[in-house]
């Protein structure tokens, strides 16, 4: 496939990146000429990443990284200033990076519940928060991931759900906060895409699940879409394509919302 060199000389932070859709993000922006700097917990899968990556890159694009948990707020300071230092600006910030889990909600305890708002929510919280004022002095843009468990009942994943929700109304309310300020905020909103999170969940269903319940998530050719068709829509949004897109969740399901 060949790319375009749409993030030539831009500067891009994508959290997640260690697999899944941060993974295939990183790869696509690397590909069409982006420094991009790869974070994440997982050492070893941005390594992989890094690989990839690199020997993908085109139009002068470089994979970086920085071993980072995106709940803490000194590590994610500190990530972004010293890329900025390092790169001298930042024009794209992409948050990719989350958990999933699966239970009876009579049976989710309130720290395990918290623990996915504070990694999904409050993590892109920070990670906004850090990049925002290099992205207001390059008129840059963020592109959060919510889900399509923000919109449809999925049963047993309140937690995550309501995580998604949270981050749906968070960049709604950025892109309010900063239309007039030249930065663009919007989300993805993924339904059933084949990554390692969402390959894992398959089998920790809890016991008694009723399948019946997601009978709206199948189509008869693909069940599950690919990390490379998100990266693809996240590069328009980041993107001078994506120039008047603004506060928009796009859904990438393959219809199956619908």
């Amino acid at each position: 496939m060949t790319f375009a060199s749409r993030f030539q000389n831009k500067k891009i932070i994508v959290t997640g990146g260690a697999s899944g859709i941060g993974r295939a993000a990183v790869i696509r922006l690397v590909c069409e000429g982006g420094t991009v700097l790869a974070v994440d917990r997982n050492a070893e899968g941005l390594a992989e990443t890094l690989d990839e990556a690199n020997a993908l890159a085109g139009y002068g694009g470089v994979a970086l990284s920085a071993q980072v948990s995106v709940t803490d707020e000194q590590e994610v300071r500190e990530a972004v200033q010293g890329f900025v230092r390092e790169q001298g600006r930042l024009d794209a910030l992409v948050n990719m990076a989350g958990i999933l889990r699966s239970t009876h909600t009579t049976d989710t305890s309130f720290e395990a519940f918290m623990q996915i708002v504070q990694i999904n929510l409050g993590g892109t919280f920070l990670c906004c928060r850090e990049a925002l004022p290099y992205l207001l002095q390059s008129r840059g843009n963020i592109v959060n991931a919510a889900s399509t468990s923000a919109f449809f009942g999925h049963a047993y994943m309140a937690a995550y759900s309501a995580s998604k929700g949270g981050v749906a109304a968070l960049t709604q309310a950025l892109s309010r906060e900063y239309i007039n300020r030249g930065v663009r905020v919007n989300a993805i909103a993924p339904g059933g895409i084949g990554t390692p999170m969402v390959a894992a969940q398959a089998n920790g269903f809890p016991e008694g699940t009723d399948f019946t319940l997601y009978g709206h998530l199948t189509r008869p050719d693909r069940q599950l879409g690919e990390p490379q068709e998100v990266a693809a829509v996240i590069a328009m949004l980041a993107s001078e394509d994506g120039a008047f897109v603004n506060g928009a969740i796009l859904r990438i399901d393959g219809g199956t919302h619908g």
